[in-house]
């Protein structure tokens, strides 16, 4: 019970102080999540969807399985990978995992 009333504000001293710092430390946790964590992920998203709707007939990719092949043909969501010896594969387009760049 006396740690209870030691822990207690004086009398005639509010609490308003420390609400406005907690709201403080809340707005700071916020933002340092938004731009350490919530931002990146949405620039990654935007640069893959740019990534996947860029991806023409052609084109030499690696698929996320770590299969290498050619884009034969591009359906709106499937596209169609040569792999080989004429040996042609559908796959989702979020299969792929990157567009290699030829030197």
């Amino acid at each position: 019970m006396y740690l209870l009333l030691a822990m207690a504000p004086p009398d005639g001293q509010g609490g308003g102080g420390s609400m406005i710092s907690t709201l403080i430390m809340f707005g700071a946790i916020f933002a340092i999540f938004y731009f350490m964590i919530i931002r990146p992920q949405q620039k990654r998203a935007k640069e893959r969807e740019k990534l996947l709707s860029a991806v023409e007939k052609g084109d030499k990719v690696i698929l996320s399985s770590g299969l290498y092949g050619t884009v034969a043909g591009l359906e709106e969501k499937t596209v169609l990978i040569d792999v080989g010896n004429n040996i042609k594969m559908k796959f989702e387009r979020s299969a792929i995992a990157s567009v290699v760049k030829e030197k």
